[in-house]
């Protein structure tokens, strides 16, 4: 068969908190790990990527759409016979999306952004979507968001999801990063990868900023008024580092709520671009009591000449790191030497896309400092977020009296 195409499936279990108080934690988990080995061991191709509390990631490769279609199909009809053959006394629910498109014209980012909006889709349309990319209603027209983002902004179209950051050593989640969305009236849930060089393009990109910024730290009220006061860290484009109006507008909203606790996500090569105005108003930044880490070390042209000058705390390791980390012979060489460089600097580290035990296991060996990714949580709305740090409260209040290293394995596990 000819591997022309590449393919991300997620299986989630839509009714998961129900499952867990019906059938208790450990049994869950007991039949998510039978769904698991079924589909592995079925000759299907299918590579798990990583593993969630409600959430398995597959990747494979097809011939063409038809063939992946296929080998979804194929993937539900194992997950419902796994689910039968327990004979449960309530059911689990899974729904299925999926993404596809040509290994040239599509890369790995857009394909699991894509298959996280077919997710998402799912629960409306019978449990399962498949998305090709290939397809050019599928594939969403620059054009035609630079017209319709202005409108989006006003209209109340954009939202705001959370993926939590969790510290290592203390096994809690310490803070969240805010990733914007856009649910367009027509085309569904649109992803940053698609909108963001769009509102860069078209001049969108700094009241598209402020928006979030202003909506993010209503968020963090409710939450904080939930007991879950956490810090709330928002992605900066790296034009907006040189634009002083910005950077003014930016500091009046800041100051107006010094009970929020906020960072921002820089890229290095955002200072590069213009480093006199990026490092002044970072500076003006920090003097505002913002937390600044800087985003994907080491995706770019990583210069230390830049990175000591920065006033950053935070440094987080790109994911086409981490990733790989315990199937790479020089991965786990460059984040080591990355965590060390960082703590020299007195900067906490934080890994992102932690997606196995495996790769957070040696993560804690080499003293990373916090983690991100499907292993603790993916990115989740407002309602679903305060569900989930209540369920971690919850956990971590019947831990509390187990030895440490029984609150270890257990917390894991939740997560």
């Amino acid at each position: 068969m000819q591997h022309g195409w590449i393919v991300s499936i997620l299986c989630q279990v839509p009714n998961f908190e129900t499952a867990r108080r019906n059938l208790g934690r450990e049994r869950l988990e007991g039949v998510i790990d039978v769904v698991v080995d079924m589909v592995t061991a079925a000759p299907l191709e299918l590579a798990v990527v990583s593993r969630g509390r409600d959430l398995i990631e597959f990747d494979c490769r097809c011939g063409d759409f038809g063939a992946a279609a296929d080998m979804l199909h194929a993937l539900r009809g194992l997950v419902a016979a796994a689910e039968a053959s327990l004979n449960l006394p309530s059911p689990i629910e899974f729904q299925f999306g999926m993404a596809a498109g040509p290994e040239g014209d599509c890369d790995p980012l857009q394909l699991v952004e894509a298959a996280e909006a077919a997710i998402l889709r799912a629960a409306d349309e019978g449990g399962l979507v498949a998305l090709d990319l290939s397809r050019d209603d599928q594939v969403v027209d620059r054009l035609m968001l630079m017209h319709d983002l202005p409108r989006a902004i006003s209209a109340g179209e954009m939202t705001l999801h959370y993926q939590p950051k969790v510290s290592v050593r203390r096994q809690q989640v310490t803070s969240v990063e805010a990733l914007i969305r856009w649910d367009h009236p027509s085309r569904g849930l649109i992803f940053p990868g698609d909108f963001i060089g769009a509102a860069e393009q078209s001049g969108q990109i700094a009241p598209l900023t402020l928006w979030t910024l202003r909506q993010g730290i209503a968020d963090q009220q409710v939450m904080a008024a939930a007991g879950h006061d956490l810090p709330l860290f928002l992605n900066i484009s790296g034009m907006l580092l040189a634009d002083a109006e910005f950077v003014h507008e930016a500091c009046k909203i800041i100051t107006a709520h010094p009970e929020v606790s906020l960072g921002f996500e820089i890229t290095e090569t955002a200072v590069i671009r213009d480093p006199e105005s990026a490092i002044r108003h970072l500076q003006q930044f920090a003097d505002h009591g913002i937390v600044l880490a800087i985003d994907d070390y080491g995706a770019g042209l990583s210069s230390l000449a830049y990175l000591k000058q920065l006033p950053a705390k935070e440094l987080k390791i790109d994911k086409m790191f981490v990733t790989q980390l315990t199937s790479s012979h020089r991965d786990p060489l460059i984040v080591r030497s990355t965590i060390d460089l960082a703590h020299a600097l007195e900067m906490e580290v934080t890994a992102e896309g932690v997606e196995t035990p495996a790769a957070l296991a040696l993560l804690s060996v080499m003293g990373c400092d916090l983690v991100q990714g499907y292993l603790i949580s993916r990115p989740l709305p407002l309602p679903a977020l305060m569900t989930y740090l209540g369920e971690q409260d919850r956990l971590a209040e019947t831990l509390s009296n187990k030895p440490m290293f029984l609150r270890s394995e257990s917390f894991w596990k939740r997560a």
